[in-house]
Formats: structure tokens, C-alpha cells, sequence
């Protein structure tokens, strides 16, 4: 009998089998977090009490700092992001790994889309009735990016249980709260925007993570 070879390498999902179990109320929690805070600013156009003081202790920052938050910013601006979609594609199809490519894309794409309708939905704004806040898109966007990343570096290591989660969600807060800090600092969002946008990338990647497995048939034997 002959074993037919997978054109992809060691991490056969998207969503590793052994961070499913703590991801799942991870983004259950996230996605209720997301849809309580937009009730609670829904048609806001003001900061709310945490979002002045976090604000208040921001924009002490100096000169030198601002410049590290536009370098931050720029990440998330679509020549930034596509920089970073367009090298992590050409990586995982060096590696031979066409779903993981497809999940770089998906992933944080469907993260900033649902971003841009809660928007209009929740209608949230900053500086002005044309400016929609509420989640941020740069934040959802680099927090997804780096959670993608991480579940697939993750997988191809074999690493799960606490460590493994661990691992996954200390990458997703640092890269989160990197944008968040930068979104604040720039004056472009309220700290809770952030937090908004944060959560959004937690609710939707491991979706789209556990989708794309779905629709390949990740986890069925391979013939022979």
C-alpha cells in the first residue's frame, strides 16, 4: 500500500486539537465582552470614566514615544498589514502549508471586517460624527495577525495544554496592547476601543481557525 503524501507540513490545523478546549470559552468570553461594551457606548462620542484616566496617564508621553507609536500605527495601516500578510503568506508556502497561508489571510481579514460593521453598528465616534471608533480595527487587526502566527507556530511544534496556551495568549496580549497603547497614544481611539478591538481578534481567529480545519477535513485519517 502506498501513503499518500500531504502537500502540507507538520502542522496539519489550523487550530491545534489541543488548544480548542481553552480557546472556545476564551472566545465565547471575548465575543460577550465585545457586545457589552458596544451597549454600553453605543452613540457615544466622548470617552467614559476608565478611558479618561487611562487617556490622562498616555498622553504624558514624550516626543520620542509618539514616534514609536506611528511606527506601531503603520503596522495596521493597509500598506503595513499587507506588508506583514504578504511575507507570513510567502513563509508558510515555503513551508509547503497552503491552509496556513490561507488562515494569515483569513484571519485577521474576517477580524478587521467584523470590526468595520460592528462600527456602524454600535456607531461610537472620536473627533468628529465621521470618525467611527469603537473596536479598533488596528488593534483587532495586529492582535489577530500575531494570534495567527503563534497558533501555527504552536502547531507545527506540537506544543499544547497550559503551555501551549499560554504561549497563544501571552502573543495575542503583547501584541494587543502594543496597538492599544498606540491607538491611545495617537489620540485615533478610547482605551476601550481597544479593549473592543483586542477581544474581537480573540472571538473571531479561533473561529476562523477552527472553520478553515472544518472545511479542509483536518483530523481525518489519511488514506492509504
Amino acid at each position: 500500500m502506498v501513503t499518500q503524501r500531504s502537500d502540507e507540513g507538520p502542522a496539519l490545523t489550523a487550530l491545534p486539537s489541543a488548544l480548542r478546549a481553552p480557546l472556545g470559552p476564551t472566545a465565547a468570553l471575548a465575543a460577550l465582552v465585545v457586545l457589552v461594551l458596544g451597549i454600553l457606548y453605543a452613540g457615544d462620542s466622548g470617552p467614559g470614566a476608565v478611558d479618561a484616566r487611562i487617556q490622562s496617564a498616555v498622553d504624558g508621553a514624550g516626543p520620542p514615544w509618539r514616534h514609536v507609536a506611528l511606527a506601531t500605527d503603520f503596522l495596521g495601516e493597509p500598506v503595513g498589514a499587507a506588508v506583514l500578510v504578504g511575507a507570513a503568506v510567502t513563509g508558510c508556502l515555503l513551508l509547503r502549508s497552503p491552509r496556513a497561508a490561507v488562515l494569515v489571510v483569513a484571519g485577521p481579514g474576517l477580524t478587521v471586517g467584523t470590526t468595520t460593521l460592528l462600527k456602524s453598528l454600535v456607531g461610537r465616534t472620536i473627533h468628529g460624527d465621521d470618525n467611527l471608533s469603537y473596536p479598533s480595527g488596528h488593534t483587532a487587526f495586529l492582535t489577530a495577525f500575531v494570534l495567527v502566527v503563534a497558533l501555527l507556530v504552536t502547531g507545527r511544534r506540537g506544543r499544547g495544554g497550559p503551555a501551549g496556551t499560554s504561549l497563544v495568549l501571552a502573543a495575542a496580549l503583547i501584541a494587543g496592547a502594543a496597538m492599544g497603547w498606540a491607538q491611545v497614544a495617537l489620540g485615533a481611539h478610547y482605551p476601550t476601543d481597544a479593549l473592543g478591538g483586542w477581544c474581537t481578534a480573540l472571538a473571531v481567529t479561533p473561529a476562523t481557525a477552527w472553520l478553515a480545519d472544518r472545511v479542509a477535513g483536518a483530523g481525518r485519517p489519511e488514506r492509504r
